[in-house]
Order: structure tokens, then sequence, then C-alpha cells
């Protein structure tokens, strides 16, 4: 059978390698990583620990202000009985007890301080007090009054102020005694 005229002198084309499709879009690639962002992150974690740190130094400091006050509330005792046995020395004769006196023991030290008035004069006042802690203690005095220190060693010293105002306690002279001691003493 002759070639039907449809297929004459048609010879197939090798086949040529084609291209893929192109698609409508081009995909895009992802952004690179901002590098302020990680600097952000180092800042934000150093603050959170300055953060932390100070909360943290807070609470110790906070705790240890609970401890003291706690401690003075429990050892301190105001307007009570003094004796001269707690100040270290002899009240002076008919002087009267003043208002503010204080006994207080905070960490191993003990303080009593008493406030005692008398019409006597600074001087008759100063003088008794002279005597009674001996040579050996430090004596200013100034126009209106002075100080007596007796530092008996060991920690404990007796301090003694004595002041005459004519404007304060009705022209009174004002005695101000401190002892201070070891607790265990």
């Amino acid at each position: 059978m002759p070639d039907a005229p449809d297929n004459q002198g048609f010879q197939p084309v090798p086949s040529q390698p084609t291209a893929p499709p192109v698609p409508p879009y081009q995909p895009i690639a992802a952004p690179p990583p901002k590098q302020g962002s990680s600097a952000l992150k180092i800042v934000l974690i150093i603050v959170a620990i300055f953060v932390a740190i100070g909360v943290l130094g807070a609470g110790i400091v906070g705790y240890g202000v609970y401890k003291v006050a706690k401690a003075v509330k429990s050892s301190t005792s105001l307007s009570t009985p003094v004796t001269a046995s707690d100040l270290g020395v002899d009240i002076y004769p008919g002087a009267t007890q003043g208002k503010g006196n204080l006994h207080m023991t905070i960490a191993g030290k003990s303080m009593t301080t008493a406030n005692y008035l008398t019409s006597d004069s600074k001087d008759q006042v100063m003088a008794f007090y002279q005597n009674a802690l001996g040579p050996s203690a430090q004596v200013t005095t100034s126009g209106n009054g002075g100080t007596l220190v007796l530092n008996r060693g060991s920690g404990e010293t007796v301090s003694i102020t004595v002041v005459q105002n004519p404007g304060m306690h009705n022209g009174q002279t004002q005695i101000v005694i401190v002892h201070a001691k070891n607790a265990s003493s």
C-alpha cells in the first residue's frame, strides 16, 4: 500500500530538551536575620540580671532590718525604774527620776539611760559626780553644765551629762546618765 498522502514526506523531528515551565511568580528568599534583635536580647538579659540582683539585695537588707528591729523591740524598755547598779554610779541625792529612761540590749551590748532632775546647781551636781567617778573620769565643762566620762575597761563606760538651763525644767538641773557594757558583764 502506497503511502497515504497525509504522511508523505513527514520526518519526525528529534525532540529537543525543553525548559521547565515558568511559574507565574518567582519565590522570594527569606530576608536575613536582623543583627539588632540579638543585641537587644543581650541588653534585656543584662537588665533582667541587674533587676534580680537588686530584688535579692533589697530582700536581704529588709530581713536584716527586721531582725534588728525584732531584737531591739524584745529587749527595750522605756520609763522603767532604774537603780544605781543599772547605771554603774550612785544616783544624785534628792534627784527625781524624769521621763525617757531606757534599757536596751543589742548585739551583745547593754545600755541603760536615765534622766533625773534636781533643784541643786550644776556645780553641786558636777562636784558630786567628779567625787563619785574619781580622778580617772574625763571632765568637760561648758557655760551651762558639763560631761563626765569614765571608761572602766572591758567595754564598760559611764557617761554623765549635767545641764542647767533657766528656760527648761523650771530652772532645775538635768542629769542624764548612760551606762554601756557588754551584755554578759
